[in-house]
């Protein structure tokens, strides 16, 4: 529970991030952008939020109803202390971050994460996966002439489904290693960019 909170707190920060948000707006904005929030509700979101108030990392507004037929909405935005908070969140690669509870939420907010984290990250869930596919794969050959054939398809699919994050993460590992060489000048081109700045 402290793990999910955990993440719940990353995910809602970094929503607030883009723009204040009602809690309403909020819950459909985690349901449908971070899919690890399909199943959240008020009960889990609004003592997060209030946590979050008393910290001093967002803070409560009112928006009147115009028409004054309905209550006037609670607007949660982030503070100063707020924004610095998710930095820091966003600046942390250990176990945690790779595990099936936070990798997504984490992923969604690659775009503000910087290279090295990015890729710490990418490369801690790739060898988590590797691990548990060479369990996967031992339980599966030790089992495998007492299972029947539902069983079976059902223990080949997971296999698939790891074996693809796999091969996605690989791909996305060479991406961030390409952009990096990419990005850094080499040893020459940084002795000409040094020569030039002396003239």
């Amino acid at each position: 529970m402290a793990k999910r909170s955990g993440v719940l707190e990353l995910a809602v920060l970094g929503l607030l991030h883009e723009s204040p948000m009602h809690g309403y707006e909020l819950r459909k904005r985690l349901s449908s952008q971070l899919g690890a929030f399909r199943a959240l509700s008020y009960g889990s979101l609004y003592p997060c939020l209030k946590e979050l108030v008393r910290q001093g990392l967002i803070a409560e507004s009112t928006d009147p109803d115009a028409s004054g037929t309905r209550r006037s909405k609670i607007v949660y935005q982030l503070t100063a202390d707020g924004k610095e908070h998710f930095q820091q969140l966003l600046a942390e690669s250990g176990p945690a971050s790779w595990d099936d509870e936070s990798f997504g939420v984490r992923f969604a907010f690659f775009g503000r994460t910087d290279a090295d984290t990015r890729m710490r990250i990418l490369v801690g869930r790739r060898g988590r996966l590797e691990e548990r596919l060479d369990n996967l794969r031992g339980s599966f050959s030790r089992t495998r002439e007492r299972l029947d054939d539902y069983t079976t398809a059902l223990q080949n699919h997971g296999l698939d489904s790891v074996e693809r994050e796999v091969r996605w993460l690989n791909e996305l590992i060479d991406d961030e290693a390409n952009r990096k060489q990419t990005s850094t000048p080499s040893s020459s081109e940084a002795l000409s960019l040094g020569d030039t700045t002396k003239e």
